[in-house]
């Protein structure tokens, strides 16, 4: 593995984080899938030998319950869903090289093998625990065969995870008030011996490991908490059938905890890519044993498990830890947390059977906030950022420029590439190849688009419609730039939107396939002659997102009439309404309110504060002067992202000193995931808010 600038000398495997082969996909779920896609091509884009793998979460106890619900074996449910995934992602161009599950053999073999290296190692050993047993049943309750309160946070909580409260994994035997999912009566702690993964004995490793792991701020400083506190070891064995058998348990009582097999399904994904094309194409064993470029691309959910429990086991088994963890923010639906049991959700076939072109989600999902943002799914928004985006700036000059080449020219016409373009065009690739670097796709996939605005203004202010007669040989240098400019534009927004832009590859006259080339390409010479182009984007009418608005409103409400929301949503609720704090019954007077003073800023730098998790700092601009504050966005926010965002203040606050860094003033955000509150119109910084 190297820290050097992509494209590197090392085979690049990007990963998602496996879906849970437990339910229907909605658009939600789609944000890792669709930014590792975009991530990976990306990388080819620029030159990187890559591999894109991942695979379905097979085993655990939510498997086995709902199946054992449905009367079918676990497999057969799994394997269902399975399927489905494997069938949908593709259809939204989502192009794994390869895709498996952690039941196959490839996965239990690898498995069994690493954990019989951790156990030669000395990094396993066996304790005696208490584990909640259902006496009626006569069964140990492991995960969420058991339910009960948090012994942190005091939430109602899972077996293995506390996820309505604190979120934290929880060892068996933690949960406290332990109850039986399978009967709903009290469990009884009993004594039961299982194996112990000893994280804490790579403790130091782990912290050394987090200051070089690149990605998005929150990977990097979520797990310092427990990086470099007491950290605890791991169980790794459940009392349960479906499951990776532990292996040379002569006993065979024993399963391997889900998050062991589930990651290694990377590894098992990347060597059955190799197995079908040949280590002369992509050699697995040199990405994860010699010091390959991984990135893993993953909901924010699960960034613990990929930056404490799964670089240790690789280091403990001698394989390549990880360069990069991205872990993204959740999406929204209308301001609401998506909820499956009240049907509050976009799905993702229900999307392709509106007839929307995948292309267009992938562009909302990419470039739609930076990827650790929570970010706002609405019809209406969707139809803003398609209408004046992809259809007024990046299809409009398009469209235009091809149309004018065409008719005028049949083609591109004769013309050294101007000095203008060609740095406008190589002032893209490195905005393109820093969104890469900084990973970031929001940036990357803006490239093309700047691009593209940029072209607009170009062919308005040379006007080549007035030049046909008057200077034809400047209205050919013109328009050529525009064709090079369309070429361009092609190759940087591939990543992003695969269909369209091979679409535009042909329309250009140009062979083969765009997704093939590298962004040297931007400046090679157009074709010399092409076709009438035809318009790439559409625009989406208000009254088709009126019908959708009703058709998404009806399908609540029928839900909702059926029966109340279960207090288990499996899937999200992140912000559902029984969330929100009630209004305060104190009032204050007009007079105190006058009291505050609150501007408009605009944020010119942001920085994380070293050996603070949660703590940043910022420059604002307040119109009348500069100001530092400091927030506790760190995790929430991409901070390299900020800077020119206009935001509220409060200007009068008392000065404090937090972390030994000084805060002259307050930045006001909403909720827990501190959304910055922000201007509708474009007020100037220093503009009072009354």
């Amino acid at each position: 593995m190297s820290h050097e600038d992509f494209p590197t000398q090392n085979p690049a495997v990007v990963t998602c984080g496996l879906p849970y082969a437990n339910g229907d996909l909605h658009i939600g779920h789609l944000r890792t899938y669709v930014g590792g896609d975009i991530y990976s091509r990306s990388l080819r884009t620029l030159g990187q030998e890559t591999a894109f793998v991942s695979g379905s979460d097979m085993h655990g106890t939510p498997v086995a319950v709902n199946a054992e619900e449905e009367g079918v074996t676990p497999e057969e449910f799994a394997l269902r869903h399975h399927e489905k995934y494997e069938a949908t992602f593709p259809r939204f161009n989502i192009d794994f090289d390869n895709y498996g599950h952690t039941h196959d053999e490839t996965n239990t073999e690898l498995t069994q093998e690493i954990v019989r290296t951790l156990e030669s190692e000395g990094y396993v050993y066996e304790k005696e625990i208490p584990v909640a047993y259902d006496p009626d049943a006569d069964q140990w309750l492991p995960d969420r065969y058991v339910e009960g309160t948090c012994p942190y946070c005091g939430a109602h909580a899972r077996g293995d995870e506390c996820d309505e409260g604190c979120g934290r994994h929880l060892e068996p035997g933690e949960i406290e008030n332990p109850t039986s999912v399978r009967t709903g009566n009290p469990a009884e702690y009993r004594e039961r011996e299982h194996k112990f993964f000893a994280v804490s004995d790579l403790q130091e490793y782990l912290q050394e490991f987090i200051d070089r792991l690149e990605g998005t701020s929150n990977a990097q400083n979520q797990p310092r908490e427990w990086i470099e506190g007491e950290l605890q070891d791991w169980c790794i064995t459940r009392d349960m059938d479906w499951g990776i058998d532990y292996p040379d348990d002569d006993e065979g009582e024993l399963v391997l905890y889900v998050w062991v097999d589930a990651p290694i399904e990377y590894i098992a994904s990347t060597k059955q890519y190799t197995e079908r094309v040949g280590a002369d194409t992509f050699d697995w064993e040199a990405a994860w044993r010699d010091g390959g470029d991984i990135v893993h691309i993953i909901g924010r959910d699960i960034i613990q498990h990929h930056t404490v429990f799964w670089p240790a086991m690789l280091k403990g088994a001698g394989y390549t830890e990880p360069r990069a963890v991205m872990a993204s923010g959740f999406i929204t639906l209308n301001g609401k947390g998506f909820s499956t049991s009240r049907n509050r959700a976009v799905w993702a076939d229900e999307y392709l059977d509106e007839g929307f072109h995948p292309d267009l989600l992938r562009y909302y999902l990419a470039t739609n906030g930076g990827f650790q943002q929570d970010v706002d799914f609405s019809w209406s928004k969707f139809q803003e950022r398609v209408n004046n985006e992809l259809v007024g700036t990046v299809g409009n000059f398009l469209y235009r420029s091809m149309l004018f080449a065409y008719r005028n020219f049949e083609g591109t016409p004769e013309a050294d590439l101007s000095a203008e373009v060609r740095d406008r065009i190589e002032e893209a690739i490195e905005e393109f190849e820093a969104g890469i670097n900084d990973y970031s796709i929001r940036k990357s996939g803006n490239a093309a688009v700047r691009l593209a605005q940029f072209g607009n203004e170009y062919i308005q202010r040379n006007e080549p419609w007035k030049l046909t007669d008057e200077d034809p040989e400047t209205a050919a240098q013109v328009i050529h730039d525009c064709v090079q400019i369309a070429k361009a534009v092609a190759v940087l927004f591939q990543p992003v939107a695969p269909d369209k832009m091979q679409a535009l590859w042909e329309q250009l006259g140009e062979d083969g396939a765009v997704a093939d080339v590298g962004v040297d390409a931007a400046f090679e010479a157009p074709a010399a002659s092409f076709d009438e182009p035809e318009a790439l984007f559409e625009k989406i009418e208000d009254e088709r997102v009126e019908e959708l608005n009703e058709k998404l409103a009806e399908r609540v409400a029928a839900t909702e009439s059926e029966s109340d929301e279960s207090e288990e949503d499996a899937d999200d609720d992140m912000e559902a309404d029984s969330d929100l704090e009630p209004i305060a019954d104190d009032r204050i007077s007009f007079e105190e309110f006058q009291d505050l003073d609150l501007r408009v800023g605009e944020i010119l730098d942001a920085e994380g504060i070293d050996g603070a998790d949660k703590l940043a700092k910022l420059t604002v601009d307040i119109g009348v002067e500069e100001r530092q504050i400091v927030a506790g966005i760190k995790q929430l926010h991409d901070l390299s992202e900020l800077a020119g965002k206009k935001v509220v203040i409060v200007a009068n606050l008392e000065k404090a000193e937090l972390f030994g860094t000084e805060s002259n003033g307050m930045l006001l955000a909403a909720g827990e995931q501190a959304d910055l509150l922000t201007t509708y119109e474009d007020a100037v910084p220093g503009t009072k808010v009354q």
